[in-house]
């Protein structure tokens, strides 16, 4: 089976940065991940995936094709998730395959399994993608790929030969064992009589004993038996022949044999000299089995089974996003623009983490806003407004729409028009314990050069109160000059800041810095004193929302001189 991705196209030449551990925190992607699966396993797979991102626009819209097919086709995820396990038995046969302790004869049978767990899968998706109207590349080659191995490989012949081979093997249902014991009665030689087509019965067996017992002190000579093995249990020190099982050592002078057993199995030495002649005896069938796989020598599972952790990514997005949808929330296949126009147009984007906290029931307002960035509008917002008035959700709604739709998945905006960005950065407070050798703005501008010195123009920087210190001055002064360092780079950005003297004379920060993106004022309102939560472009209004709240609570200086005068 050729090589096939669902998140990469064939031949790409996409290269893929990773988020940094700050990003992965500040986007609260260890809660998303959790939201979408309580599987540990799945969960660590989605968050490699989200982590590795890349601005290759045909990476993404190939991403964003096949999602788009899993969402629409609710009959391709139950299909698919059913395949799931055996996919996963399929991994675990291949992983058994390597085990260099197991007998020719188990390798051989694994083998089989493999192959017939590999036909169910093949035909399954074959059978469920020709009954779809799939329209993505990714499902395409997937599609014409099963059917091209469906029809090429023989595989009703394939499924007769295993059916047969099987049957043989499943014909022998018990085995007759002969035990040799030494002067004191322990047993000294041990090999197996015959293969049995049906099994013993306790009955059967009770009879032969009383039979035996019956003849009192009779004892019955046999016929001795060729190549049986030797052991001894006071002594578990076998060595391992070609085909992984036990064998005597050469027996000390002090006439104490030493056998070795098998650590595949733990079995005891007498249990492991068994498997040795029933592999002998089973000469045949082994050689059956070996001709059976020959014809279909290129046949394999690990290709197909490498398409795991790539169904599961597609299928819990697909079932989150039904259930947003669900709680009357927007979720929107954004259109992918070439990453060199370094734009955004997003409209009615939210919070993804509020959409969660909806689908678990809790009730609340949802307040969505409009950003564009682009050489009109701009591509780096100065965000002030007054304290839980929404501009940390809001810098995160935006980072978490970028990051869903570079990964194919649909954004959480009503219309979402993006040129990838080839990578996320994010600067949030930092944890108070990190700050103690630096102080908290020597560890704020260490992590703002660590940026600079790996973004590039088609970066996205996140920043959240940076350079917020006590000493307002220097953090003033710090601040500037990073906000005149991305116009320069021409990153897209929103800077969230109660600074609010950052936000002012932009003109001439944008006319006096060369630079490729401007830079933009933009606050988050309060109507009437209370927050709104809606975002547009305007300058900074730090004075008018204080007055607003000011007035809200009567502590104006009018409001509290009425109130004395009342008195």
């Amino acid at each position: 089976m050729a090589e096939i991705s669902l998140l990469n196209p064939q031949n790409s030449k996409a290269v893929f940065k990773s988020l940094t551990k700050e990003s992965i925190n500040d986007l609260s992607l260890d809660f998303i991940c959790k939201a979408l699966t309580k599987s540990e396993y799945e969960q660590n797979v989605i968050m490699k995936i989200m982590t590795e991102i890349t601005d290759d626009a045909e990476t993404v819209k190939y991403r964003g094709d096949v999602f788009d097919d899993f969402l629409r086709f609710p009959k391709l995820r139950d299909s698919l998730a059913q395949l799931l396990e055996e996919l996963n038995d399929l991994r675990d046969i291949s992983r058994f395959q390597k085990d260099t302790e197991a007998s020719s004869l188990w390798k051989l049978i694994n083998r089989l399994r493999e192959i017939d767990g590999y036909v169910n899968c093949i035909t399954k998706i074959k059978e469920c993608l020709e009954s779809l109207d799939i329209k993505s590349e990714g499902l395409l080659t997937l599609k014409k790929e099963v059917t091209d191995i469906y029809a090429n490989s023989g595989f009703p012949q394939l499924k007769a030969d295993i059916n047969e081979t099987f049957a043989k093997v499943q014909k022998v249902k018990s085995i007759t064992i002969g035990v040799n014991l030494d002067d004191l009665l322990r047993p000294k030689n041990a090999g197996i009589l015959s293969l049995n087509d049906k099994a013993f019965t306790s009955s059967g067996l009770m009879q032969h004993f009383m039979k035996f017992t019956n003849n009192g002190d009779e004892i019955h000579f046999g016929t001795d038996i060729s190549d049986i093995k030797k052991f001894h249990p006071s002594s578990p020190k076998f060595k391992e022949n070609d085909i992984g099982i036990g064998t005597l050592d050469a027996v000390p002078t002090n006439g104490n044999p030493h056998i070795t057993s098998s650590g595949l199995t733990g079995a005891d030495p007498l249990s492991d000299s068994l498997k040795k002649a029933v592999t002998d005896i089973m000469r045949k069938t082994v050689r059956d089995i070996q001709s059976v796989l020959t014809k279909y020598v290129n046949i394999s599972g690990y290709t197909l089974s490498a398409l795991m952790p790539e169904i599961v990514f597609y299928i819990r997005w697909a079932e989150l996003v039904e259930k947003i949808r669900a709680k009357g929330l927007d979720m929107c296949k954004p259109e992918i623009l070439p990453s060199e126009n370094r734009e955004i147009f997003a409209k009615g984007v939210y919070n993804l983490k509020l959409g969660i906290k909806r689908v678990n029931g809790e009730e609340f307002n949802i307040v969505a806003n409009d950003i564009d960035f682009d050489d009109e509008s701009g591509r780096i917002y100065i965000l002030t407004g007054p304290n839980r008035g929404g501009k940390t959700t809001f810098t995160q709604a935006v980072g978490l729409a970028v990051l869903l739709a570079q990964n194919g998945i649909y954004a959480p905006c009503r219309e979402l028009k993006i040129s990838p960005c080839d990578n996320i950065f994010t600067h949030f407070p930092a944890d108070e314990n990190d700050t103690v050798d630096l102080g908290r703005l020597g560890e704020e501008s260490k992590r703002l050069a660590e940026i600079f010195d790996i973004a590039t123009e088609n970066s996205m920087l996140l920043l959240n109160e940076s350079l917020a210190t006590t000493n307002v001055s220097e953090g003033l002064f710090i601040a500037k000059d990073v906000v005149r360092a991305m116009r320069y780079l021409g990153v897209r950005s929103v800077f969230n800041t109660h600074m609010h003297d950052l936000a002012k004379n932009l003109d001439e920060m944008n006319t006096k810095t060369e630079g490729k993106s401007i830079v933009q004022s933009l606050v988050t309102g309060v109507d009437n004193g209370e927050r709104s939560f809606k975002v547009y472009i305007s300058p900074p209004q730090g004075s008018s929302y204080a007055r607003d709240i000011a007035k809200k609570y009567g502590v104006t200086f009018e409001q509290i001189k009425l109130n004395i005068d009342k008195t």
